[in-house]
């Protein structure tokens, strides 16, 4: 059972490698740098593991305010689940404290949905860490929502966001960013209830 000193790993999944940087499957990457600004950091190559972390702590200060480690897997997408619970091990966090920042293709585009738990939905990074270390996570879900007509899923995903999907994605990424805060500060249902749509 994990207790309220525990530290939280926070992983935005993506694929490195500038050519990835702007595509659909890399939001997670832009929340976590989101919040690695937010709080002063910047990212590092990780002793222990295929990725670059950031340590500090987010909250309000009191027994709100939490360490987290922000990490980014630097393995391509469909092997996340490695890198992550080598740092999990490492830092020695409950899998219960271990959030999931991830692209997904069945919410509309920009719409949330937090949970604890269940399937992978497809989602080769899910797929990966699920495979490593079971499904009881937390996912911040970010919809990107379907490809139009008969577009390949894979080549969506490695799309980056058209131009008009752009223009919101600043405010998107940054409500994404504090769905997270509000989740480590008061609790899954207090954050479902504030952002999921």
């Amino acid at each position: 059972m994990s207790e309220a000193t525990d530290p939280w790993l926070i992983v935005g999944l993506g694929n490195p490698g500038p050519e990835y940087a702007t595509n659909r499957h890399n939001v997670g990457f832009m929340v976590a740098d989101l919040l690695a600004e937010r709080i002063g950091g910047k990212f590092k190559r990780a002793q222990k593991a295929q990725a670059q972390v950031v340590e500090g702590r987010i909250g309000p200060p009191g027994p709100a305010n939490r360490r987290v480690i922000l990490a980014k897997p630097m393995s391509y997408m469909n092997l996340s689940g490695g890198p992550v619970t080598a740092l999990r091990d490492f830092y020695k966090v409950p899998t219960d404290h271990i959030v999931a920042i991830h692209d997904e293709l069945d919410i509309d585009y920009g719409m949330l949905r937090l949970k604890l738990g269940g399937g992978d939905n497809g989602h080769n990074g899910l797929k990966s860490m699920t495979k490593s270390m079971g499904p009881d996570y937390h996912r911040v879900r970010f919809g990107i929502g379907r490809p139009p007509g008969r577009m390949q899923v894979a080549d969506f995903v490695l799309k980056d966001f058209s131009s008009t999907e752009r223009k919101e994605l600043g405010y998107l990424v940054d409500r994404a960013a504090d769905s997270v805060e509000c989740l480590l500060a008061e609790g899954l249902e207090r954050a479902q209830s504030a952002y999921n749509s």
